[in-house]
């Protein structure tokens, strides 16, 4: 089932996507590919840095919430439920969006396994609507015509340390190209402060039988992950496949332009959203309280209707 509805669809993206391209170049169908993908996961991604800078501009307000707390981390706990809900944040909203892509980065892999395991799966694995076309008849018949390579200069089926102990350096440069753009795209997300401590830090003195603060704990481990996540997939990709590098690779890039567009060109829309406050709901308002103020010009004319009947009288 996982092959049919996830494996074989994403699979056949890529092979439309190669197929369709001129001169026919996996390298380049696989950039493609990610940029596409990228694009398609927009409207969550987006969703999902919304709520990023919405958590960067609630730092402030969230130290004020654990002044007033004392504490207390049961109040604690309740005034920061109560400011997301009033701010309109999801603090869990980054799931989905890992989801989707860890969805799409087993599904692609199971794939190019297989072409890497036999070329001959371009062919057979794809659709057969996809079959009929021009250049996947052409391989049909030789598939010896198939491109594996990124512009002829870096083979994709090969690893960047091969078993033998091997070192394939355009592999490598790849590799290391996917975790220093995770690096950066991991940072560009964090909550930046002055005062933020570190995870040592804040251990020593939890050691030394201070209460460590949950939230500055999770801070703290957040910024470590922007090291970990490239170290983990540096040393998960070194082994596999250069293709997967690559993916990563452009996806790391296409993400990290992605991010700034909406963190820093769109700021006005994230600030406004970060700083919304809650609107008394009108339909629940009685109609007697429902007025407009006066204008200078009607305010006059009854005040001269006042002197006019104080005249009478």
């Amino acid at each position: 089932m996982f092959t049919t509805l996830i494996v074989q669809p994403i699979f056949n993206l890529l092979v439309l996507v190669y197929a369709l391209l001129p001169g026919h170049n996996f390298g380049l169908s696989l950039i493609i590919f990610t940029i596409i993908v990228r694009l398609l996961l927009w409207p969550l991604v987006k969703k999902q840095l919304h709520q990023a800078r919405a958590m960067r501009k609630l730092q402030p307000e969230i130290k004020r919430v654990k002044a007033a707390a004392k504490g207390n981390r049961q109040k604690e706990s309740q005034l920061l439920m109560e400011l997301y809900k009033e701010r309109d944040i999801n603090p869990f909203s980054t799931f989905p969006i890992l989801i989707v892509q860890l969805i799409v980065l087993i599904g692609l892999y199971s794939g190019l396994r297989r072409v890497i395991a036999n070329p001959h799966n371009l062919v057979t694995f794809a659709y057969p609507s996809l079959q009929h076309l021009s250049w996947m008849q052409v391989l049909a018949h030789n598939i010896h015509r198939f491109d594996n390579t990124l512009f002829g200069v870096v083979n994709l089926s090969r690893a960047a340390l091969n078993h033998g102990g091997g070192v394939y350096w355009p592999a490598l440069l790849i590799v290391f190209g996917s975790a220093v753009a995770q690096f950066f795209q991991s940072k560009q997300l964090l909550p930046t402060g002055k005062d933020q401590r570190g995870l040592r830090a804040i251990l020593k003195d939890a050691g030394a039988g201070k209460q460590a603060d949950q939230s500055e704990v999770n801070a703290a481990v957040g910024s470590s992950t922007r090291f970990l996540l490239p170290v983990m997939i540096f040393l998960f990709t070194i082994s596999i496949a250069s293709a997967l590098s690559l993916y990563w690779l452009t996806g790391g890039v296409v993400a990290y332009i992605q991010q700034a567009l909406v963190l820093r060109k769109d700021e006005t829309e994230m600030e406004a959203i970060a700083d919304s406050k809650p609107t008394k709901d009108i339909s629940a308002i009685p109609e007697a309280e429902i007025a407009t103020a006066p204008t200078k010009k009607n305010s006059s004319k009854s005040k001269k209707s006042a002197k006019k009947r104080k005249k009478r009288s």
